[in-house]
């Protein structure tokens, strides 16, 4: 696996690759990777033959009050798993390879509508950070496919959303969300979490399971399961930003002919800020 920090290499080994008519996949992250990470990785290989995968913090996505200094970062680690999982190619370019005018002036990519819902309530200018970024890096490296995962499922509607509207032609594969055996979403933030509120935070995906078995039921009152997926939380020692009952295709109000449904939660636990999400479909 080759290890580059300037754009000019990257664009550099994907037109060798092309070439050579081989299909180029493309993985983004933020690093300090785990076995989500690798999922993501491993969901690559059924969409080509060359595998790229970035390791850049963002900081267009970190409110001034946010982790961006003390985001764990662990790029040796990264690179040895990274080679490992069969990866072609890891970029890890700093704040001036990708914003040269400084990332305060940098031209910005939204998506209106849906980057001040749900996260992006709570977060303001987080999703034009992740969509300015995730535009950028799509066009640096030409991918045929890129892999995002579904924990974020925000995140992937945005993109997806972006990809679509800005004509791209890229395919946007989701990957399912990997979880620990008690059910918690594996995240690089995880790790902020003391021992106890570790035991807790299985509530998360306990209080989803609850709610998107009502909706498989066949509940309309969505408002009620939300309302009972907030006191779960509460109850269980948490601080819910969120819990919400959407389309899933566009996370819109759900409506009487809606059959694909998502519930979505971020909570506080601690330092950490976990989000978590189940897809019900009936």
């Amino acid at each position: 696996m080759r290890n580059v920090t300037r754009i000019a290499e990257v664009r550099e080994a994907v037109r060798d690759w092309r070439r050579a008519g081989q299909r180029v996949v493309f993985v983004p992250t933020m690093g300090n990777l785990h076995a989500g990470h690798m999922s993501l990785l491993e969901a690559a290989r059924a969409h080509g033959e060359r595998f790229v995968a970035s390791i850049f913090v963002n900081p267009m996505q970190f409110g001034p009050n946010e982790d961006f200094a003390h985001y764990p970062r662990t790029p040796q680690r990264d690179e040895r798993m990274l080679s490992e999982a069969g990866c072609d190619l890891m970029f890890m370019p700093d704040v001036a390879e990708m914003y040269p005018f400084g990332s305060a002036a940098a031209t910005r990519v939204e998506v209106p509508g849906l980057s001040d819902i749900l996260c992006g309530e709570f977060r303001p200018g987080h999703f034009q950070g992740v969509t300015t970024v995730v535009c950028k890096l799509l066009h640096i490296v030409e991918p045929d496919a890129a892999v995002f995962g579904e924990k974020d499922f925000q995140q992937l509607t945005l993109i997806r959303r972006m990809v679509s509207e800005l004509c791209m032609p890229v395919q946007i594969v989701a990957a399912a969300t990997v979880r620990d055996a008690d059910g918690l979403a594996l995240s690089s933030r995880n790790q902020y979490l003391t021992e106890a509120e570790r035991a807790q935070a299985p509530a998360i995906h306990r209080t989803l399971r609850e709610a998107a078995a009502r909706l498989a039921a066949g509940e309309q009152d969505v408002a009620a399961i939300e309302r009972h997926g907030l006191r779960a939380l509460e109850a269980q020692g948490l601080r819910p930003d969120y819990f919400a009952v959407k389309r899933a295709a566009d996370l819109g109000p759900p409506q009487a002919d809606t059959r694909h449904w998502v519930v979505l939660t971020a909570a506080h636990l601690g330092k950490a800020r976990l989000i978590d999400n189940l897809q019900v479909e009936r």
